[in-house]
């Protein structure tokens, strides 16, 4: 889920523009039937336990099946999630839409740094004290793909 695919730039005539999705390897329907099938898989191992005489095993399928229905529910509620980074002028604006809210940010393109930690692990925008980290579903190689574009376009006068 952390991988994603980060889409080409924006046709804009004076701007740039990237959008980073996460990588969904399964859609909402696809996860009901995988979590389906675990569920009749599951309560059917403890329902024929409990028949034999190990009743205990119930109340621990149950839990479990409370834990992966949350997982599913995590997962499917942080399915549409994106982040779109763009240069438009004299600002670099970031819409970072997640769990249902979208969060917008601006810097101004000529006073923001780029800041790459590692081998592209972590990538920021950094300005006024102020540090956003940004390219999150995207992989490391990428990251640093997107530090050296977003640099170019963000030194451009």
């Amino acid at each position: 889920m952390t991988a994603g695919t980060m889409h080409g730039e924006g046709a804009q005539a004076n701007g740039f523009a990237l959008v980073a999705r996460r990588n969904n390897s399964l859609s909402s329907g696809e996860r009901f039937l995988a979590f389906a099938f675990i569920f009749i898989a599951s309560v059917g191992v403890a329902v024929a336990f409990a028949v034999l005489g190990a009743w205990p095993i119930l109340p621990f399928a149950g839990l479990e099946m409370m834990v992966l229905y949350l997982a599913f529910r995590y997962v499917d509620r942080h399915a549409a999630d994106y982040e779109r980074i763009a240069v438009e002028g004299d600002m670099v604006r970031v819409d970072a839409f997640e769990g249902g809210r979208t969060r917008h940010h601006e810097f101004n393109r000529y006073w923001a740094r780029l800041v790459v930690v590692g081998a592209g692990d972590r990538l920021a925008l950094r300005s006024h004290g102020r540090e956003l980290e940004i390219g999150r579903f995207v992989s490391s190689e990428r990251r640093i793909e997107i530090a050296h574009e977003l640099g170019r376009r963000m030194q451009i006068r």
